[in-house]
């Protein structure tokens, strides 16, 4: 070889060189990008209701998936209580480097600013929406010994005996219990409200007979009613559960009601954004899963919407005035 083409091979050799610096630097720098922003530790997840209902078990599923997106640890910590206010003020005064999350139902952040007159957290101040997980209704259930087949002869039935039938649901203000209000106010029957720290041991008492009936969540009752341990009489959500076809909606049979449910994932409003955007990609990423997407399925969960942190703060705004409006109708205030 000549001197000028070692000259020229020099010189090749010598950008070859520093493009693979390069390549180095640009993995390194996308390697910085890929690191979680949350605490090497683990991860707090507080669900505000006991365990096994739809509110834990969807949560234990989601903090599994989420955990193993953003490579920590996440453990769940029930904290039920006064209609997931225990729990949800737990996160609300808690640490913002996102070592303490809360996943609950929606109830406890759009329905309690409309039903307390005094809350010790604020839903828009205090929280940051990270994303909405599903979206539904619950299904009306009925003890095997209410001789009712459908919501029309289930109020026919309430409206002719003697004493008023009582009904449960997961807490004073709660879904379940707005949700019979309504349908108390709407249908001109009186029933009794039995509270319960969550929805599981409401159904357990159906299926033993000591309450009447009561909503519950189709994501963890939708067998126990195909098992005949409960009749399901109507569902609040916006159409039939295609587990249970045969099932009305509450408009379908004569009862409007639309005032929906969801899960949501949230953290302390002062968590960096980094941190939001994070585990708000974790979701979404859940949520598009083949696998998880069958496993709601079979939960009956199938209305799974994408959400950002922003929608799903426009969501809630909504939702908080869409309560009020359905609590100030049935004229209920707790203290």
């Amino acid at each position: 070889m000549n001197g000028t083409g070692r000259k020229r091979g020099a010189r090749r050799a010598g950008a070859l060189a520093v493009l693979g610096m390069l390549a180095v630097i640009g993995g390194i720098a996308d390697g910085a990008r890929a690191e979680s922003s949350l605490p090497q530790r683990t991860i707090t997840l507080v669900v505000p209701t006991a365990p096994a209902g739809g509110t834990d078990t969807i949560g234990r599923m989601m903090a599994d998936e989420i955990g193993k997106r953003v490579g920590r640890t996440f453990i769940i910590e029930n904290k039920p209580g006064a209609n997931g206010i225990v729990g949800v003020e737990s996160v609300a005064k808690g640490p913002v480097d996102g070592s303490r999350l809360l996943f609950t139902y929606a109830a406890s952040m759009v329905v309690n600013p409309a039903l307390y007159r005094k809350l010790p957290y604020d839903t828009l101040k205090d929280f940051a929406p990270v994303a909405q997980v599903g979206r539904g209704g619950n299904l009306l259930l009925v003890r095997p010994g209410i001789p009712a087949k459908t919501l029309a002869e289930f109020v026919a039935f309430a409206k002719s005996s003697p004493q008023p039938l009582n009904y449960c649901s997961w807490g004073a203000g709660s879904g379940g219990h707005l949700a019979m209000e309504s349908l108390k106010k709407q249908a001109g029957i009186d029933m009794v409200h039995i509270a319960y720290k969550g929805s599981a041991p409401c159904v357990q008492d159906l299926i033993g007979g000591q309450v009447d009936a009561g909503f519950a969540d189709s994501s963890t009752t939708v067998e126990i009613v195909r098992s005949g341990r409960v009749r399901a009489l109507a569902y609040s959500g916006s159409k039939r559960l295609p587990m249970l076809p045969d099932v009305p909606t509450m408009n379908e049979a004569g009862y409007p009601f639309t005032n929906y449910s969801w899960y949501g994932l949230f953290a302390p409003a002062a968590t960096p954004p980094a941190i939001v955007d994070e585990l708000n990609r974790a979701v979404s990423a859940t949520l598009k899963d083949p696998a998880i997407i069958k496993r709601f399925n079979d939960m009956n969960f199938n209305d799974l919407p994408q959400t950002t942190p922003q929608s799903f703060a426009d969501t809630i705004r909504k939702d908080l005035s869409d309560w009020r409006a359905l609590v100030e109708a049935v004229g209920i205030k707790l203290d």
